[in-house]
């Protein structure tokens, strides 16, 4: 017995140990963090849903006011956390080069399909695929991919202006997610893979449910996501995935089924298909020369780096090209849903905005002769403006994360430091593109939904480098464009057909939930539409 008791003792204090050793990596640089729990670190609110991701940024953000850089812990894993803008410009453009890499989103050896995507690419050759569908993504592209846009939205509209003449009321409750997500999965089908996919009428079609369940991050999927980052070896070992082998196995036989029946009959359709098939053979190039890409698409847009309009050579594998496809899939059907669902709430809360916004789309509209193209978008300012303000309040990507790829000095954390933090190579840092977007000092009166900032008047006096929607640097979102231009077009057709408010059930005040690690309101987006006058 005394034996026991003592190996039991011997085992807490090498357990103990083994803990004080892993967690003091930042306080012996004076990196300060929050209080870790062992094994859980600074994961454990989350774990337990007491916060949401959101939250738990606002606390460590706003907890160290003073600091150049704060530390994290993903249960054993240190992550450096920026809050300095200064800093955040230096690793994510000047210094560009010491942190190339996103986190290892799945092992290539086990999930080759969603490994071997722009977004989980590494070093060269993430910049040789960036080079590979830079031009995908240009202005002359995007354009030819609005009248699939505006066909998908016909098909909404008629669906629910259908139910509302339907109903006893004039009026029905939406669940404003699933209609953009259903909006966004067609838009997908028809863009990126030639198919048409009416999501409202068949409203359990196959499309749209494999799509849901890649996308879709619920609680198990974000442990895993976390575990991924924070074990490697044993996932890789256990062989856990993200998903299941009827999903890879949809978006595989989708792809190279829809491939060869084009080879094979010489159909040409611009779509994502199609560039994936052109960029397999080397023809995709640059052809937006002497068009202004910069704000083409509105205050939002990401400019492409010097990375993604060099050339390159490297030949692609089939697997390669599916993986493209998928990301596009997955980062259409749920990012762009996410920014379309908040954005009509946030109209449906300031009738003031959305009035004055139908307005210039009924202008524009008649000016047109209710003809909808990419220049109709580019010329609406006041649509610009309300767009730009939704991606701040509410980005649906909370944080950007990049891999130290070589060591790297980031300096003191604060003026009462004493040594230099040096970030060695394969650790992480943080940017909390929402806590920048939501501090006072940056954009005043922050949860105050206000279109203004963005005015020609104002928006000249925002930090660029505060404003990160779709990232920073030359690893920035490659489909800004596309998004940008898809959200634009969903509320010109919604407003123009129909006046949305709050229902019984809306969640107010806003607050996200705890549920997913994607940007959710508590109980739903839900919205009352009625037929406008």
């Amino acid at each position: 017995m005394i034996i026991l008791l003592i190996w039991t003792a011997v085992f807490i204090a090498v357990v103990a140990l083994y803990f004080r050793q892993v967690y003091s990596r930042f306080s012996k640089y004076g990196v300060k963090h929050m209080k870790v729990v062992p094994f859980f670190g600074n994961m454990h609110r989350i774990i337990l849903r007491m916060d949401n991701f959101s939250e738990d940024l606002d606390r460590i953000y706003n907890t160290f006011s003073e600091e150049r850089f704060v530390g994290r812990y993903e249960f054993m894993k240190p992550i450096v956390l920026i809050r300095d803008l200064e800093l955040v410009k230096k690793v994510t453009v000047k210094d560009f080069e010491h942190f190339l890499d996103h986190r290892g989103f799945t092992d290539e050896t086990v999930e080759p399909l969603f490994a071997r995507n722009l977004f989980s690419l590494k070093g060269q050759e993430w910049k040789d695929m960036r080079s590979t569908l830079s031009p995908a993504f240009t202005s002359s592209k995007i354009k030819l991919m609005v009248p699939f846009m505006e066909e998908v939205g016909k098909q909404m509209i008629r669906a629910l202006e259908k139910k509302i003449k339907d109903s006893d009321t004039g009026a029905i409750e939406v669940d404003c997610k699933d209609l953009t997500t259903r909006y966004s999965n067609d838009v997908i089908a028809s863009c990126a893979f030639g198919l048409k996919v009416d999501s409202y009428t068949e409203e359990e079609n196959k499309f749209y449910e494999m799509g849901k369940k890649a996308s879709t991050f619920k609680f198990k999927q974000m442990l895993l996501f976390f575990a991924l980052s924070t074990f490697p070896a044993l996932v890789k070992r256990l062989k856990l995935t993200l998903f299941s082998n009827q999903t890879k196995d949809f978006f595989v036989e989708l792809v190279m089924s829809t491939m060869k029946d084009r080879e094979a009959r010489h159909i040409i359709r611009p779509d994502m298909i199609h560039l994936l098939m052109e960029a397999k053979k080397g023809q995709l190039v640059h052809d937006d020369k002497n068009v202004n890409e910069d704000q083409d698409t509105g205050f939002s847009t990401v400019e492409e780096s010097s990375i993604g309009k060099k050339s390159t050579d490297r030949v692609w594998s089939d697997i390669d090209l599916i993986a493209q496809a998928v990301l596009f899939f997955i980062a259409g059907f749920d990012t762009i849903s996410t920014a379309m669902s908040f954005a009509l709430h946030e109209l449906a809360l300031h009738p003031e905005v959305q009035e004055r916004l139908v307005e210039e789309i009924r202008e524009q509209d008649a000016k047109n002769g209710g003809k909808l193209n990419l220049t109709s978008i580019q010329n609406m300012n006041y649509l610009d403006m309300v767009t730009s303000e939704v991606l701040r309040l509410w980005p649906p990507a909370l944080a950007l994360d990049r891999i130290c790829v070589k060591d790297y000095n980031l300096g003191k954390p604060n003026s009462k430091a004493t040594e230099d933090y040096i970030i060695r190579k394969g650790e992480l840092l943080s940017v909390p593109a929402w806590a920048f977007h939501r501090d006072p000092e940056l954009f005043p009166d922050p949860t105050k939904f206000d279109p203004e900032r963005f005015s020609d008047e104002n928006k000249h006096r925002i930090n660029s480098m505060a404003y990160m929607p779709f990232g920073l640097g030359p690893r920035n979102c490659i489909g800004s464009r596309f998004a940008l231009c898809e959200l634009k077009v969903l509320l010109y057709q919604i407003l123009l057909h129909l006046e949305i408010s709050p229902s019984k059930k809306t969640c107010i005040p806003s607050k996200l939930s705890t549920e997913s690690f994607n940007p959710r309101l508590e109980g739903g987006h839900w919205l009352q539409f009625k037929l406008r006058n």
